[in-house]
């Protein structure tokens, strides 16, 4: 059907229609001059154009797809890595990962190796396991697996069992895993009855039980008989694996060996480690990262000859030749001019500042203006510095001028009189803690930092967690408030401190009052634009084929140089029982920037969780400790409040500094213990990475009214000295149901005062 004799309905109606087209059927289409059909072959040609357009773009995916296939499951791809991971206790994971191994292996009994390669499967698999009860084990072991393999026992559902397939230590794992990012997921079942009836049916209260738990395309299996294991052989090797897109980011490699070679330098060595390259092609210019060591340079690469080839005619080959000797396919050496150097401090010109030496005109012009200066004799309060100085405004209203003539000293606390707004006018007084600084007041956060426990005995142990418990609670119950001392004047307690009118709209420098070290630090113009050139870069690397880079899948040795021996030695230790993981640093992430990272803390963890405390941050496949300042995020202001602890259900922010990362990449948090393994006390990702990002601690002074009128109150127990009732006289008050108020005299001696 079709073709030039299909039917062609008219456009519009004829009433519409102009005469010359009513009859325009009547015409002979050769004495008109018009070509036959012009607006239809127009037609045609776009259609075919439109066709021929889709069907390229389907053969680009398709050949795609095909190239990630045969990347993955191929011959040529790396082996695929299973880990098994018990959620209870009574989950036996060594007898299923060897019976696992010998069933790939095709019924081998002498294995050497946790990888093998299976010619009936055309597969090739790594399985490890992870040890139950170690924490931390298991999450390296999770960060490199493309199958995470939960393994539980059907004992815990029978009647009259009070044990659960998921215990304490489980459900820990699986809460941190969620955290990291989930690779694919199976479950293999265990201590199945050999009953048909009974086995289906434990099966599937097995799966009802932990599909809350686990994503929705979790895939169960039986694991009793070698028929369950060669069902899941089969499926497993046309599963379509998925991966965490932090760790697609980067090239790694999971050491088959790993090995010492002493170095030139004492103390320093070049570990050699030895395994399959994935995700990304790994050029011998690039920094590296080793989980557990720190970031190193390259010193070589070698191709080596894949010691588990699929096909039996590579194995035969490699059997007839000399196993001891390692048989080198190619080298790459590093360029002196274009390797990345392992920069982690920016060099800071300490004469960066300096001005240039002034001319005379300049100088006369200088003299000119300190003779006018002097001239204007300006009232400042002892101890006051230039910084405060600056912020004092000459130009007062008639308020002002009122509180000058009852303080004849003019002593007077900063206060920011611009950008005065209804949102966040509190009139609180503020401190700048930008940067995340050192220093910080101990006496606002709740207590000191707890002392060596090698002086301190049980009772002062125990006072000082009630101690930090007690702040914990009361600063979640009043936020920011702060008793006066009774000891030091309040003017020089809180002399840091600034008034603000507007917490949002009031304008705060991140540039100002920045210490020296803080030059040694790397900061981005546009952080967003940088990481995509940087990505950028590194698909250039996987399509181009460059002459000193190592194609994923191929078996390489990486020479990393400069390794402290005691670091490499623990890394090598055959009682570790874990691999070691070179991954691939992409541009500028050796580099030290404050990185900011949104946080909650975990439901599991009961203890209070301190500012500036040390605690284990787990990033990606790094790992690191830090004292993150804690700080609530604003979306609609450049000014961030400082938070003295964090607190259960709610997001913060912690601001570290640490080695740049370009997110995502997800966070954990650990808090370590004496004689126990570490606690999770909180998880998130990472946010954004900027030295600009402006935190403020506030701090909230209150009083108690004595006697109200209609126009003031008297107010107590705010400050305990007439002077402090001067100096804090331009700050506004105001109370929990938004009156608002000045200070306008002290009564008495003893700082009582009135508004």
């Amino acid at each position: 059907m079709g073709g030039a004799r299909s039917q062609v309905n008219k456009a519009h109606k004829t009433r519409f229609a102009s005469k010359a087209s009513r009859h325009s059927h009547k015409i002979d289409k050769a004495r008109s001059g018009k070509p036959e059909s012009s607006h239809r072959a127009a037609v045609k040609g776009a259609r075919a154009a439109r066709v021929q357009r889709s069907k390229a773009i389907r053969d680009q995916k398709r050949a795609a797809l095909l190239k990630e296939k045969r990347s993955i499951v191929g011959s040529s791809s790396a082996p695929r890595v299973i880990v098994l991971c018990g959620l209870s206790s009574s989950a036996h994971v060594r007898p299923l990962a060897e019976d696992l191994l010998m069933f790939a292996a095709g019924g081998d009994e002498h294995l050497t190796s946790n990888t093998v390669a299976s010619s009936t499967y055309k597969l090739r698999t790594t399985v490890l396991q992870a040890p139950y009860g170690d924490l931390t084990s298991c999450m390296e072991l999770a960060k490199v697996a493309d199958l995470l393999a939960f393994v539980v026992s059907a004992n815990s559902l029978y009647v009259g069992d009070s044990s659960s397939p998921i215990d304490e230590f489980g459900s820990q794992c699986l809460s941190v895993f969620r955290a990291m990012g989930l690779p694919s997921t199976a479950v293999f079942i265990r201590d199945l009855p050999s009953d048909t009836k009974s086995r289906q049916e434990l099966k599937k209260a097995t799966v009802s039980f932990l599909s809350p738990e686990l994503p929705e395309d979790t895939k169960f299996y039986a694991a009793e008989t070698k028929d369950d294991l060669h069902k899941f052989m089969w499926l497993f090797k046309e599963q379509h694996l998925s991966s965490p897109h932090w760790r697609n980011q980067r090239p790694y490699v999971m050491s088959e060996e790993a090995s010492i070679k002493p170095g030139d330098s004492i103390g320093l060595c070049t570990l050699i480690v030895s395994g399959y390259l994935r995700a990304h092609n790994l050029s011998v210019n690039q920094l590296v990262h080793v989980s557990g060591a720190g970031d190193f340079q390259l010193g070589e690469i070698d191709i080596l000859k894949d010691p588990f080839p699929v096909s039996e005619r590579k194995k035969i080959d490699a059997m007839d030749s000399d196993d001891n000797q390692i048989q080198i396919v190619d080298t790459f050496v590093p360029d002196p001019l274009n390797q990345e150097p392992l920069l982690v401090e920016n060099i800071s010109d300490p004469l960066a500042g300096e001005q240039t030496w002034p001319t005379e005109a300049e100088m006369e012009e200088a003299h000119e203006n300190n003779k006018q200066r002097k001239l204007v004799k300006r009232l400042l309060p002892r101890g006051t510095s230039e910084y405060q100085a600056a912020w004092i405004v000459d130009d007062t209203d008639d308020e002002g001028n009122d509180s000058e003539d009852d303080n004849p000293d003019g002593a007077g606390m900063v206060i920011d009189e611009k950008d005065r707004s209804e949102y966040g006018s509190d009139g609180s007084d503020m401190d700048a803690v930008s940067h995340c600084r050192e220093k910080f007041d101990e006496e606002t956060i709740g207590g000191t930092e707890m002392g060596d426990d090698e002086n301190l005995t049980n009772e002062q142990i125990q006072a000082e967690i009630k101690k930090i418990k007690e702040s914990n609670a009361e600063d979640e119950e009043f936020p920011d408030e702060v008793e006066t001392p009774l000891d030091v004047p309040a003017k020089k307690r809180f002399a840091k401190y600034r008034g603000l009118k507007s917490f949002r709209t009031s304008s705060w420098d991140p540039k100002e009052s920045l210490p020296p070290e803080y030059a040694k630090i790397f900061a981005f113009d546009n952080f967003a634009r940088t990481q995509k050139h940087v990505l950028a870069k590194t698909a250039e690397l996987d399509r181009g084929s460059s002459k000193d880079c190592a194609q994923i899948g191929s078996y390489v040795m990486l020479h990393v140089k400069n390794v402290p021996t005691d670091v490499a030695s623990k890394l090598c230790h055959p009682s570790r029982g874990l691999p070691v993981v070179v991954s691939g640093l992409l541009q500028h992430e050796s580099k030290i920037s404050v990185l900011h990272f949104s946080i909650k803390k975990h439901d599991s963890y009961e203890a209070p969780v301190k500012c500036k405390e040390h605690l284990t941050f787990n990033v990606g496949f790094r790992q690191f400790t830090a004292r993150p300042l804690f700080s609530s995020d604003n979306i609609n202001c450049n000014k961030h409040k400082m938070e003295r602890f964090l607190h259960h259900g709610r997001f913060s922010i912690a601001s570290v500094y640490a080695p740049i990362t370009f997110p995502p990449a997800p966070l954990i948090v650990l808090k370590n213990r004496d004689g126990e393994q570490p606690a999770i006390a909180a998880v998130g990702s990472l946010k954004t990475v900027d030295p600009d990002q402006v935190i403020l601690k506030k701090i909230v002074l209150t009083g108690y009214p004595q006697r109200v009128s209609k126009l003031k109150a008297i107010v107590r127990y705010m400050f305990h000295s007439p002077e402090d009732v001067r100096w804090f006289k331009p700050v506004e008050l105001w109370t929990k149901h938004g009156r608002r108020g000045r200070i306008k005299e002290t009564v008495g001696t003893h700082g009582m005062l009135t508004n």
